[in-house]
Protein backbone atom coordinates (compact mmCIF):
# COMPACT_ATOMS: atom_id res chain seq x y z
CA UNK A 1 0.00 0.00 0.00
CA UNK A 2 1.41 3.37 -1.01
CA UNK A 3 1.57 5.98 1.73
CA UNK A 4 -0.34 8.48 -0.43
CA UNK A 5 -3.21 6.06 -1.19
CA UNK A 6 -5.54 8.00 1.11
CA UNK A 7 -4.96 11.28 -0.72
CA UNK A 8 -6.18 12.46 -4.09
CA UNK A 9 -3.63 13.01 -6.87
CA UNK A 10 -2.48 16.60 -6.80
CA UNK A 11 -3.17 16.90 -3.07
CA UNK A 12 -0.44 19.10 -1.56
CA UNK A 13 0.62 16.39 0.91
CA UNK A 14 1.25 14.00 -1.99
CA UNK A 15 3.23 16.62 -3.88
CA UNK A 16 5.35 17.45 -0.83
CA UNK A 17 6.19 13.78 -0.41
CA UNK A 18 7.37 13.55 -4.00
CA UNK A 19 9.63 16.61 -4.00
CA UNK A 20 13.33 16.02 -4.62
CA UNK A 21 15.20 16.94 -1.45
CA UNK A 22 18.68 16.60 -2.95
CA UNK A 23 19.01 20.26 -4.05
CA UNK A 24 18.19 21.57 -0.56
CA UNK A 25 20.93 22.77 1.78
CA UNK A 26 21.09 21.72 5.42
CA UNK A 27 19.56 25.07 6.43
CA UNK A 28 16.75 24.63 3.91
CA UNK A 29 16.11 21.11 5.20
CA UNK A 30 15.97 22.45 8.78
CA UNK A 31 13.50 25.14 7.67
CA UNK A 32 11.39 22.55 5.91
CA UNK A 33 11.35 20.34 9.01
CA UNK A 34 10.31 23.31 11.16
CA UNK A 35 7.45 24.17 8.78
CA UNK A 36 6.27 20.55 8.69
CA UNK A 37 6.41 20.28 12.50
CA UNK A 38 4.40 23.51 12.77
CA UNK A 39 1.80 22.10 10.38
CA UNK A 40 1.65 18.84 12.37
CA UNK A 41 1.09 20.84 15.57
CA UNK A 42 -1.67 22.83 13.86
CA UNK A 43 -3.43 19.68 12.67
CA UNK A 44 -3.07 17.98 16.08
CA UNK A 45 -4.54 21.04 17.79
CA UNK A 46 -7.46 21.08 15.37
CA UNK A 47 -7.99 17.35 15.93
CA UNK A 48 -7.98 17.81 19.72
CA UNK A 49 -10.55 20.59 19.44
CA UNK A 50 -12.74 18.51 17.20
CA UNK A 51 -12.46 15.51 19.52
CA UNK A 52 -13.40 17.68 22.50
CA UNK A 53 -16.37 19.09 20.61
CA UNK A 54 -17.57 15.61 19.63
CA UNK A 55 -17.17 14.34 23.20
CA UNK A 56 -19.24 17.26 24.50
CA UNK A 57 -21.94 16.54 21.92
CA UNK A 58 -21.94 12.86 22.85
CA UNK A 59 -22.36 13.76 26.52
CA UNK A 60 -25.20 16.15 25.72
CA UNK A 61 -27.15 13.71 23.56
CA UNK A 62 -26.35 10.46 25.42
CA UNK A 63 -29.46 8.74 26.74
CA UNK A 64 -29.29 8.05 30.47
Amino acid sequence: MEEDDDFAPGDPIVEIGREDLDPLSLDELDQRIARLKAEIARVESHKAGKSSHLSAADQLFRKS
